[in-house]
């Protein structure tokens, strides 16, 4: 009698998995707006081309940005979306949280509403991204320092 996985190791062809990669993005502090991030981000995970079939994790370690997939081809398009969440989380608006700054707390509900943290399919060494997609460090504040990533990738 065949008992536990071990012993039925021999019929069945098992892929090794790559141990989990793990690293932290410094990014230099940007003016508000939307920053495509894709190049710095596989810059920092060179690993991510041994990777067959995977998943990324971006995670950005701030309250007053975030992070987005939106398309990277017409420079317009990051202005756009810059004019259009400003109009949809105004600075005018009477926030009670005023203590640093005007544009703190929108930048809390903008980094609300779009996220910390996205998710990306890797496959045959590259992150599955459609052919107009990147991914954009979504700068809430006017004066924002440095920006921190926390990078995971792991597949086999």
């Amino acid at each position: 009698m065949i008992s536990g996985w071990k012993s039925l190791a021999h019929l069945y062809s098992f892929s090794i998995a790559m141990p989990w990669i793990q690293r932290k993005v410094d990014l230099p502090a940007l003016p508000r707006g939307f920053h495509l991030i894709t190049a710095e981000i596989l810059a920092a995970m060179p690993e991510i081309g041994e990777i067959r079939t995977g998943l990324m994790h971006v995670f950005i370690q701030h309250t007053s940005a975030s992070l987005s997939i939106n398309e990277n081809a017409d420079p317009d398009v990051p202005l756009d979306l810059e004019s259009s969440f400003s109009d949809i989380a105004p600075e005018s608006f009477p926030h009670r949280h005023t203590c640093e700054g005007p544009d703190d707390m929108p930048a809390h509900v903008k980094s609300s509403l779009l996220g910390c943290s996205l998710s990306i399919p890797i496959g045959e060494g590259r992150p599955c991204l459609g052919t107009w997609q990147g991914i954009y460090l979504c700068e809430h504040r006017d004066r924002a320092g440095g920006r921190r990533l926390v990078v995971t990738a792991f597949g086999e």
